[in-house]
């Protein structure tokens, strides 16, 4: 016969609630990481606005070439969990298996993602922003992809975490502006989109 302690409920609380603090990122660390500069933000967070039409609790991922031109993206909305990087990762892992194929076998990393998150509150790091960088760094591992920026949305604007550099539009509320006005002239890639893009945006995007 065996006796022992059956662990009590605020101990596994406590448990839980180091678990999700180790799979976040402070700023600090997510500065040291050597996550590339984006070349021009504003064209990235544009395009991605106008494509997904973002709204607060959603994620817009998406994959750039060398050259910073949208290959693929997809957007879904967060669930109802606390922010948990394990999570946010597989959210992230899902969504791009669906509209890119992976790089593992390259010896190297040649395309990059990005994530755009728009949600509620100011530009400060919080959190479950410190979770979304750990799960996009362990989706663009598992992928094979480099892992780039990560940009907030909110009702102040748009701004690149780690770097400094933002706007005041897009934000939360704003318009999208019109897709082809966003898209490059000279684009040799089919857009695969998934997630939040409406069918008329791909239309125009067709065009």
């Amino acid at each position: 016969m065996t006796f022992g302690f059956a662990p009590s409920a605020a101990s596994s609380v406590s448990a839980d609630s180091t678990n999700r603090l180790a799979r976040m990122l402070e700023p600090a660390e997510w500065a040291a990481a050597g996550i590339p500069l984006l070349r021009s933000p504003r064209e990235v967070v544009s395009g991605l606005h106008a494509r997904h039409r973002p709204t607060p609790a959603t994620a817009v991922v998406a994959v750039l070439d060398h050259e910073e031109r949208l290959t693929a993206s997809a957007s879904f909305t967060r669930r109802s969990v606390a922010a948990d990087g394990w999570e946010f990762r597989n959210a992230l892992l899902s969504h791009l298996r669906r509209v890119i194929p992976h790089d593992l076998r390259r010896r190297t990393p040649v395309r990059t993602a990005v994530l755009l998150y728009c949600r509620e509150g100011d530009e400060r790091w919080t959190e479950e922003d410190g979770a979304w960088m750990w799960g996009l760094r362990d989706a663009c591992t598992l992928h094979g992809l480099r892992c780039g920026a990560y940009i907030t949305l909110t009702h102040g604007g748009w701004q690149v975490l780690g770097e400094g550099r933002g706007g005041r539009r897009p934000n939360s509320t704003s318009a999208p502006s019109s897709l082809a006005d966003t898209v490059r002239e000279h684009d040799p890639f089919p857009l695969r989109t998934g997630g939040g893009a409406t069918e008329a945006l791909r239309r125009t995007a067709a065009r």
